[in-house]
C-alpha cells in the first residue's frame, strides 16, 4: 500500500461527501486539494477534501463544450462551488469560469488526473482555481502539493484594482491612419461635461465628450459620442469593459462627468464609417501612459483642464481627463493581476 507523505501539512480527518475540513478560502489563501476515492483511502490523510461524487454545496459540470460553459456561468454567484470536469482539458473555458467567478461568492474547483494540466488550472488568470480534484497517484500529488504550496499565504492581503479620472499630459499626436470609426448614439441625451470612456489600454481610458458643443459646421448630436476606432475598450454600466466593435444597441455603456461620477445609458444605434484618425498618447507620471485613436474631426473632444477641447485644436503638453485603473481584465471583467498594453 502506498503511503502518501504528508508534504508539509499537518495531519486531520477529513468527511465524506461533505463539508470541507476548514474554511472556505478566498483567492488570497492557498489552494485547496480534493481527494476523488473512498474515505479509508491512505491519501485521505493529506486532502483537504474527500470527495464522493456529490455534495450539498458542489455543483458538478461537464465542461466538454460551449453549453457546459454556459451552465458554469449561470451557475456563478448561486452556488458555494462548482467544480468543472474536462474530458479533453481546455484553458479558455476554465480562464472564463474563473474571471466570472471573482468577487461573486462561488469557488472554482478542478479535476486532474495528468500533471500537465495542474499548472494551468492551478495559475488561470494568475489566480487559478480554488481547488483541484485529484485522484490517488502519489506523483500527481507531490507535483500538486507544490503548487499548492506558490499560491499566496491566508494571511497575505491582495492587492486592490482601483480606478480614479486623472489629467495626463499629451506625449505625442500623429495621423493614425484610416480605419472604422464608430459613434455610439444613446437614447437619451447627455449634459455637457458627459462622454464616454475609451482607450486603446483597459487601464487607461480617456474622456470622450459627448457631441453636446455647439459648432458652426454641423448641428449638435446631444445622444452621440464619437467614440473611436473599432479595436478600443469603452467602460460598460457594469464596471467590465468591451471592445467598440462588440457593442449592439440595448447594451448600456458607463457615462461619466468630468467629476469621474458614473452612471448608464442604453444604446439605441451604433453608426460604424471608414474615417482619418489621430493617434494621440498622454502620460501621467505615477499612474502610467496610453492611448486613444480618435477620429481626425472638429466635432471629436476631449476633456482638458479648461473643459472640453476639439482633437483637431490639441496640442503637445496638453493635459486631457483620464479614468486610470490596475489589474487586468479577461473578456472585460475586472481582476488583480498584470496587465500591459501599448
Amino acid at each position: 500500500m502506498i503511503r502518501l507523505p504528508m508534504f508539509g501539512r499537518s495531519q486531520r480527518s477529513c468527511t465524506v461527501v461533505g463539508a470541507p475540513s476548514k474554511q472556505l478560502p478566498s483567492w488570497s489563501d492557498s489552494m485547496q486539494l480534493w481527494l476523488e476515492a473512498d474515505a479509508g483511502s491512505s491519501f485521505s490523510a493529506a486532502a483537504d477534501r474527500v470527495w464522493a461524487g456529490s455534495a450539498a454545496d458542489v455543483a458538478v459540470v461537464e465542461l466538454d463544450d460551449v453549453h457546459g460553459q454556459s451552465e458554469a456561468l449561470s451557475l456563478v454567484g448561486l452556488v458555494d462551488w462548482i467544480l468543472v470536469r474536462c474530458s479533453d482539458w481546455t484553458m479558455i473555458p476554465l480562464e472564463n469560469i474563473v474571471a466570472a467567478a471573482n468577487g461573486s461568492g462561488t469557488r472554482i474547483a478542478a479535476a486532474i488526473s495528468s500533471q500537465v494540466d495542474l499548472r494551468g488550472a492551478a495559475h488561470a488568470l494568475q489566480h487559478g482555481v480554488d481547488a483541484l480534484l485529484l485522484p490517488e497517484d502519489e506523483a500527481l500529488w507531490v507535483e500538486a502539493s507544490s503548487i499548492a504550496g506558490e499560491r499566496k499565504s491566508p494571511d497575505e492581503a491582495p492587492s486592490k484594482s482601483e480606478s480614479t479620472l486623472l489629467f495626463a499630459q499629451i506625449t505625442s499626436i500623429e495621423s493614425g491612419g484610416v480605419g472604422e470609426r464608430v459613434c455610439v448614439d444613446l437614447i437619451e441625451r447627455l449634459e455637457e461635461g458627459e462622454g464616454m470612456l475609451i482607450g486603446s489600454s483597459a487601464n487607461a481610458l480617456a474622456l470622450i465628450h459627448g457631441e453636446t458643443i455647439p459648432s458652426e459646421f454641423v448641428p449638435t448630436r446631444p445622444f452621440r459620442i464619437n467614440a473611436g476606432a473599432v479595436h478600443a475598450y469603452c467602460l460598460m454600466a457594469d464596471g467590465s469593459t468591451c471592445y467598440l466593435s462588440e457593442l449592439a444597441a440595448g447594451d448600456e455603456v458607463a457615462i461619466s462627468d468630468v467629476a469621474g461620477s458614473l452612471r448608464s445609458a442604453s444604446i439605441g444605434r451604433l453608426k460604424i464609417e471608414r474615417r482619418p484618425f489621430l493617434l494621440i498618447r498622454f502620460s501621467n507620471k505615477v499612474s502610467g501612459s496610453g492611448q486613444v485613436i480618435l477620429q481626425q474631426a472638429e466635432t471629436v473632444r476631449l476633456v482638458g483642464e479648461s473643459g472640453d477641447v476639439s482633437v483637431t485644436e490639441l496640442s503637445v503638453g496638453e493635459q486631457i481627463m483620464i479614468r486610470f485603473s490596475s489589474g487586468m481584465r479577461h473578456i472585460g471583467r475586472g481582476l488583480e493581476g498584470e496587465m500591459n498594453e501599448r
